[in-house]
């Protein structure tokens, strides 16, 4: 079955390949991209592949086990535009194959003076694929922990990651819910340290795929958990939909950082650094700042306006960054982190 399914896969790629993209690229003078371009076909497919299989299984259990009610259906149709600009290839494939090259000429240098480029699946030999590409997961799931931690840990980071928070309608394509310039930083921090460690191109596509779909489970709006053993094995939805929690998740006082379950794939990290809240109910979801409140005189104060369509979000996600770059030794407003409150992905 599977082994079906990859040959079908390859002949659709190799179709599509030369029917379409081979002919356009020589057309227009490009002919030197054609061995990434046969890659990106393979980004474009898998993403493809993944978007049908995440509505097919996914939106059902959404209609059949809401965490919560859907008070906005317009949310969900928004998300989904960004599921598409990052689940079709295009922008995490232009970062990993422009850094390809640059990684090439470093590792190049290095051979020249002597010293060996590392690879992690040299540490052990004769690793059976699929221990490597688990190797390769773990290693890369610890990095993004850190990573998460940082975009609730600055100001101005949170300034952009506080957008994807803001979803107060989680549902099976929020995870895609970013400010592009937050996911540009992400893509080019991960793909340095994927070429850094020997990941392969094909290997990184796959990685990269099993990670997307294990994160929109975990955003999808289903009352779902793994257990007693299960949360403390695979990041669930009950587990990420407690990071995302109003004033708990990832704006709760009294931690080092401020929130909790920043573990990306493994809630191991959250353990080992003290992070993990294992909240067994389903909480709301957003950012407190969006909400508004009544002050001490009675008066009532707007909350912080984070748009509804794409590019409104994404011009007050850098609106929000000038502004609180611009205030670093000031009391943050509530709901953003200050060094001792932070957020998370």
């Amino acid at each position: 079955m599977i082994q079906h399914f990859l040959d079908w896969f390859s002949f659709l790629q190799g179709w599509l390949f030369e029917s379409v993209v081979e002919p356009f690229l020589f057309y227009t003078g490009m002919g030197e991209y054609t061995e990434d371009a046969f890659e990106g076909v393979e980004w474009f497919l898998a993403g493809i592949v993944e978007v049908a299989a995440l509505y097919l299984v996914l939106r059902p259990l959404e209609a059949a086990l809401p965490a919560q009610p859907m008070a906005d259906r317009r949310a969900r149709w928004n998300d989904f535009v960004y599921t598409l600009i990052h689940r079709l290839g295009f922008f995490t494939m232009a970062v990993f194959f422009t850094l390809g090259p640059v990684m090439d000429h470093v590792a190049g240098m290095l051979r020249m003076e002597g010293v060996r480029p590392f690879n992690l699946e040299s540490l052990v030999a004769d690793m059976p694929p699929l221990a490597s590409f688990l190797l390769y997961l773990v290693v890369l799931d610890f990095f993004d922990y850190w990573f998460h931690r940082g975009q609730h840990k600055f100001r101005w980071w949170w300034a952009l990651h506080s957008l994807h928070h803001s979803q107060q309608d989680m549902n099976l394509w929020s995870d895609d819910r970013n400010h592009l310039l937050d996911d540009l930083l992400r893509d080019v921090v991960l793909a340095c340290i994927a070429l850094a460690i020997g990941v392969a191109p094909s290997q990184y596509v796959l990685l990269v795929s099993v990670s997307r779909v294990l994160q929109s489970l975990q955003h999808a709006n289903v009352r779902i958990h793994f257990g007693r053993l299960g949360e403390r094995l695979l990041v669930s939805p009950r587990f990420h939909r407690t990071h995302h929690a109003v004033g708990i998740g990832h704006e709760s006082k009294g931690r080092d950082i401020g929130g909790c379950n920043f573990g990306v794939l493994l809630p191991v990290w959250d353990i080992l650094f003290r992070t993990a809240n294992f909240d067994e109910r389903f909480h709301r979801t957003g950012v407190r700042d969006q909400f508004e409140r009544v002050n001490a005189d009675g008066s009532v104060r707007a909350g912080r306006d984070y748009g509804r369509g794409f590019w409104r979000q994404q011009w007050l996600g850098l609106a929000r960054m000038v502004e609180f770059s611009r205030r670093p030794a000031a009391k943050a407003r509530e709901g953003v982190p200050d060094g001792a409150s932070g957020a998370a992905q």
